[in-house]
């Protein structure tokens, strides 16, 4: 009898240890398919009206649990508008004289109050998931993971797509060997460019840095509230909880189409990393051995983003979202951009295996700022392709925001908002390639039919005057300029023709250059040539190195628009 108690006892205790489990635990999608299959009920036949569509594989939840996670759904969207209004209505408040201890004692009973319904909505939500075989198979995995994180309990636990800050860490960035890298979590992340530093005899004094601490003031404000927003939109609550059910089904694919491997990343600035890979090295494909990193632009995902490029033209993937996207923690800002970049680079090239030689990056819009990073920290790199990006940031803040406001936001972009894409590329000397979108309408800084106000062609000036000063003088750039401006192929090759560009000769002579130098940029080649060679050689690298695309900013590239760059 004592025996069958402490039987019971045991029961007793599990079935409330489970209980306060489901209360506290994530909010679960999505139970992935395997062959057809969901992971929970594998191994039972099909039955009628299953299907094998991964649309059909949401996690379905009992009337119970799915109105109370309605109701907090609700709560959480309603809290988010509150958050971003609360100093409108704190104003308004203190104007109608509702700031005092009459009227907030009564705004604090009824927080409370309400604070209790929603304890009590979530012990509801609880008793509905505990009360669901799929919710509890579930929970006691995680459980089991979070225990014993061996690669078994992984295995079992990536059938699952739920809330994403319950998923245990995969990498940190501190585990590679290097002593160096270990020491970025002391000085705050990995090293950006710096602006020069200025001259001793240009320190501002003491009354001087009081009378510009409130511009100081100010670009602090304007960047860490509605700049930092308006700069990446994906990092709005409001967007994410909009576009969730797109962001799910495209997991669903990369995860069951593509047999994708989600990994959580935690950076050297305590930032969590939400990341997807799809290995294609064993699939037989000619480019599965290399790996394209996919960098995302401002409102992109990995979910739905570039990767799907990459994934068509039969390369193997690894995409990853921005700090505060989706599943990634923290805030956009370039430092923490930077930071989250090196952790992916680090866990591609040890934990994934690949060499930085068999590894490209791939970025476009925004991406492009972690994607030239990356390839100024890791000059090993196979190569760099760039995708709708531009030089720099300043001029397309410039092109949205009130001209009074000039001196304000170069100095808040300056400061907080530094994205020096071509100042970053300048210092890699791998193969690169830029693709331009000829109807670009948010690169461009008058209107998309103006192809010659692309940033992109700016950014492929800075790139060739960097490499080759000497082939770019004043006629140089004049003539890569006109073949910029031309919108297309008909009027680049006119361009081309005007000039009597030979592509045979430009090679010979850059070929003959590379074999008797290091090869090193930038290179002295049209030191003693021309003014036509000059031009001549200036269009053949401009060709070389930017591919025109005829799209809209946001169009997807297609897989046979995805090349290799160019390399002598």
């Amino acid at each position: 009898m004592a025996a069958g108690g402490e039987g019971r006892m045991r029961r007793w205790i599990r079935s409330f240890g489970l209980l306060y489990l489901c209360i506290r635990g994530p909010r679960l999608y999505r139970v992935y398919r395997v062959n057809g299959r969901a992971a929970i009920g594998r191994g039972r036949p099909l039955q009628e009206g299953d299907t094998e569509s991964s649309w059909e594989s949401f996690y379905q939840p009992k009337a119970l649990e799915k109105h109370t996670d309605s109701i907090l759904a609700w709560v959480s969207v309603l809290w988010t508008i509150s958050y971003y209004s609360s100093p409108l209505a704190a104003f308004y408040m203190y104007r109608k004289g509702y700031v005092t201890a009459t009227r907030l004692i009564p705004l604090t009973q009824y927080g409370l109050t309400l604070m209790f319904l929603l304890a009590g909505i979530a012990c509801l939500r609880g008793l509905g998931r505990w009360s669901n075989p799929q919710y509890i198979q579930f929970i006691s995995i995680l459980q089991r993971t979070k225990m014993d994180d061996c690669p078994e309990n992984k295995k079992m636990l990536s059938n699952f797509n739920f809330d994403f800050r319950s998923w245990p860490v995969d990498f940190r960035w501190d585990e590679t060997s290097s002593k160096d890298h270990q020491k970025l979590g002391l000085t705050g992340g990995v090293p950006l460019l710096k602006p020069e530093p200025r001259t001793r005899g240009a320190v501002d004094s003491f009354f001087q840095r009081g009378q510009k601490l409130p511009c100081q003031i100010t670009s602090y404000v304007v960047a860490h509230s509605f700049g930092r927003r308006m700069l990446y939109p994906g990092s709005v609550y409001l967007l994410q909880k909009a576009l969730m059910p797109m962001l799910l089904q495209g997991q669903a694919r990369l995860v069951e189409e593509y047999n994708g491997k989600r990994a959580k990343l935690l950076a050297c600035d305590g930032n969590e990393i939400d990341t997807m890979f799809v290995d294609r090295r064993s699939s037989g494909e000619h480019n599965g051995s290399k790996l394209v990193i996919c960098c995302e632009g401002n409102a992109g995902f990995y979910e739905v983003g570039c990767i799907s490029t990459p994934l068509e033209a039969g390369y193997s993937v690894l995409g990853w979202n921005h700090p505060g996207f989706a599943g990634s923690t923290g805030v956009p800002f370039p430092q923490n951009e930077a930071n989250a970049m090196d952790a992916v680079v680090q866990y591609a090239v040890y934990r994934l295996g690949f060499k930085l030689q068999d590894i490209i990056v791939y970025a476009w819009s925004i991406g492009g700022f972690t994607a030239t990073w990356a390839a100024m920290s890791y000059p090993d790199l196979s190569a760099v392709i760039l995708d709708a990006s531009f030089d720099d940031l300043v001029p397309l803040a410039l092109k949205v925001m009130p001209e009074s406001w000039r001196g304000l936001v170069t100095r808040t972009v300056r400061k907080y908002l530094n994205l020096n894409n071509a100042e970053q590329l300048c210092r890699y000397q791998g193969p690169i390639l830029l693709i331009r979108r000829t109807k670009d309408e948010i690169i461009t800084t008058t209107n998309p039919d103006d192809i010659a106000s692309n940033r992109g062609n700016d950014l492929l000036l800075s790139l060739l005057q960097h490499r080759y000063p000497n082939v770019m003088t004043e006629e140089g750039r004049g003539a890569v300029r006109q073949w910029l401006s031309a919108s297309t192929p008909e009027e680049e090759a006119s361009v081309l023709s005007q000039f009597g560009v030979e592509e045979d000769w430009c090679l010979s002579v850059l070929e003959s250059y590379k074999a008797e130098n290091l090869g090193q940029y930038p290179w002295t080649v049209g030191d003693e040539m021309s003014t036509e060679g000059r031009q001549q050689l200036a269009l053949y690298l401009a060709q070389k190195y930017l591919s025109s695309f005829e799209a809209t900013h946001c169009t997807p590239l297609p897989a046979s628009a995805f090349q290799m760059p160019w390399s002598i």
